[in-house]
C-alpha cells in the first residue's frame, strides 16, 4: 500500500502529538524492515487547555515527502487537520491521515472538506466510519477491514501463539 500511494517520493511517518510518538516510531521501524527503505520521522507538539489547542514545535523534515500522519483514532479530525496543514506549510507533497478507529463525530466536516489531506485511512473497527462514508460520499475515505486480523489474533491467544509475529513488531 505504501509504495502504491507514494511512488518514488520519500516517506515520512508523523505523529500529530507527543502522545503518539512511540506508536509512530513503531510503524516507522516496521515499514523500514518490510520495505528496506529509509523512512523519515516527525511529530508536533500539542497542548490542550480549556479546550484550546496550542503548541508550535514541529520536529522533522517533511519537504518533498509523502507524509503519513498516524494516530489511534480520529474523532473530530482537528488534530489530524492541524498536523496536515503544518506538514503542507513545510512542503509535504502528499499527506495521508491513518488511524485505527474512525469515530468522525461532530466537527468532522472540516476534515472531510479540507484539501490538506489526500486520503483518510481507517479500519472498520467502529460503525461510525461506514456512517461517515455514507454521509460524505465524496470524501477521500478508505475503510480497511480488520476482521481477519482480529480472528488470527484471537486464535493465537487461544493457542499461546505470538501476537508479535502476527503484527511483525518486535517489543
Amino acid at each position: 500500500l505504501i509504495g502504491k500511494l507514494t511512488g518514488d517520493l520519500p516517506v515520512t511517518i508523523f505523529s500529530p502529538d507527543g502522545g503518539g510518538v512511540k506508536r509512530a516510531q513503531l510503524l516507522k521501524e516496521a515499514l523500514e524492515a518490510e520495505t528496506g527503505r529509509e523512512i523519515g520521522f516527525g511529530f508536533m507538539e500539542k497542548r490542550r487547555s480549556r479546550n484550546l489547542v496550542s503548541g508550535e514545535l514541529f520536529a522533522g523534515d517533511v519537504s518533498g515527502s509523502a507524509v503519513f500522519i498516524v494516530d489511534d483514532m480520529i474523532s473530530t479530525g482537528g488534530t489530524m487537520l492541524r498536523a496536515a496543514l503544518a506538514c503542507r506549510e513545510r512542503g509535504a507533497k502528499t499527506v495521508y491521515a491513518i488511524a485505527a478507529h474512525g469515530l468522525f463525530g461532530k466537527g468532522a466536516d472540516a476534515l472531510f472538506g479540507s484539501q490538506a489531506i489526500d486520503r483518510i485511512i481507517v479500519t472498520d473497527s467502529v460503525d461510525s466510519a461506514a456512517v461517515a462514508n455514507a454521509r460524505y460520499p465524496q470524501a477521500p475515505l478508505d475503510i480497511l477491514p480488520i476482521g481477519r486480523l482480529v480472528g488470527k489474533a484471537i486464535r493465537r491467544l487461544h493457542t499461546q501463539g505470538s501476537i508479535s509475529e502476527l503484527t511483525g513488531i518486535e517489543h
